[in-house]
């Protein structure tokens, strides 16, 4: 793939990202149903604050053309950690896929991303 071509890849994939993370971490901070399920996995009320704003600093960390590659590294290393975790709690109880499918297409358009940022800076 040429250059210009991965570039569009990789903002695709980041933008859709960055798009199911914001609207996560608006969830977590805003809907009943979601502080809910945090009390259901056995989350601290107060995780779920702390996670969605990790979740709005590692998206501006991931769109903010200044910010300098090892927070982007970190960022992108936040949000592995955040979604592998997620994966974790849900397998953990015995969900079915509806549960944890968005999880997984989300760590998907990750890995488009991060791949994509990766080659870029090479």
């Amino acid at each position: 793939m040429n250059r210009k071509g991965l570039t569009i890849a990789f903002w695709i994939f980041t933008a859709l990202f960055c798009l199911q993370m914001g609207f996560t971490a608006y969830a977590q901070l805003q809907l009943p149903q979601v502080a809910e399920a945090f009390k259901h996995y056995g989350f601290p009320s107060y995780f779920r604050v702390e996670l969605s704003w990790a979740k709005v600093l590692g998206v501006v960390a991931l769109l903010v053309p200044q910010v300098p590659p090892r927070v982007k590294e970190w960022a992108y290393a936040g949000f592995f950690i955040n979604l592998v975790s997620a994966l974790v709690a849900h397998f953990s109880i015995g969900d079915p896929v509806q549960a944890w499918g968005f999880a997984a297409g989300t760590l998907v358009l990750w890995a488009g991303s991060y791949v994509g940022w990766r080659k870029l800076q090479a």
